[in-house]
């Protein structure tokens, strides 16, 4: 199994690194799925992760307190709303309606996470 997982973590900080720049790929998630595939894996990378300037933090509140800052809750809504008005201008009705359920869920969701 430690291959497999290792794989996933691979994939995932690759992923996560390309998220880094498109905002339609969420970044946090993917390196919060390669931590967990790394702790089973190869714990200093795990560690590497954890210890990143700008997304070790994020992720220490997500494992230690199921916690989304207020920043990053902005950011992801507002990226969100962003691919809402995107498939509004782009695809229009019946499309956006999609948008706006997954908008209306999850952003439900990370703006009810502790801060």
């Amino acid at each position: 199994m430690r291959p497999l997982y290792l794989l996933g973590g691979i994939i995932s900080v690759g992923l996560g690194a390309i998220g880094a720049f498109l905002p339609l790929l969420p970044t946090v998630p993917l390196l919060l799925l390669a931590t967990f595939c790394f702790a089973r894996s190869n714990p200093e990378w795990e560690r590497r992760i954890l210890a990143h300037r700008q997304w070790g933090p994020q992720i220490a509140d997500w494992r230690d307190r199921r916690a989304i800052n207020r920043r990053a809750k902005i950011g992801a809504i507002g990226a969100m709303t962003t691919g809402v008005a995107f498939t509004w201008f782009t695809l229009g009705a019946p499309w956006v309606s999609v948008s706006l359920v997954i908008l209306v869920i999850c952003g439900s969701w990370i703006a009810t996470r502790n801060e």
